[in-house]
């Protein structure tokens, strides 16, 4: 069984929408969404590897030194499927996007690491 590392995508102006809606709005749709994440993991319960976590804040870390960033990534979770296919497709219909304000879940292999060669 191939292992798949799902990441969930929210773009800022879905979250800036999020936070827009009135109060009691956004408590009904968080537990909804919430009831029915549990209900997906329930079902793939077998498949899943880790159940991930949320993502906190951004920072960048290149040439030029580290700097506070906004992206997209909101959480992430590893999967096990016998293909591609078969693990994106448990993200079909997803709480992420269909209730809360996530935008997408793009889905990768996660590939053996290479060995070192041997000296």
């Amino acid at each position: 069984m191939k292992r798949f590392l799902a990441v969930f995508l929210g773009t800022p102006a879905s979250l800036d929408a999020w936070k827009a809606l009135p109060e009691d709005e956004r408590n009904r749709r968080e537990q909804d969404g919430m009831a029915a994440w549990g209900d997906w993991v329930k079902k793939h319960e077998k498949a899943i590897v880790d159940h991930g976590s949320p993502l906190g804040k951004t920072k960048r870390i290149d040439a030029r030194g580290i700097s506070d960033i906004r992206n997209e990534l909101a959480a992430w979770t590893v999967v096990g499927a016998d293909s591609h296919d078969a693990a994106a497709r448990m993200f079909e219909g997803h709480p992420h996007f269909s209730i809360f304000p996530g935008d997408a879940v793009e889905v990768m292999e996660c590939l053996p690491m290479p060995e070192a060669p041997k000296e």
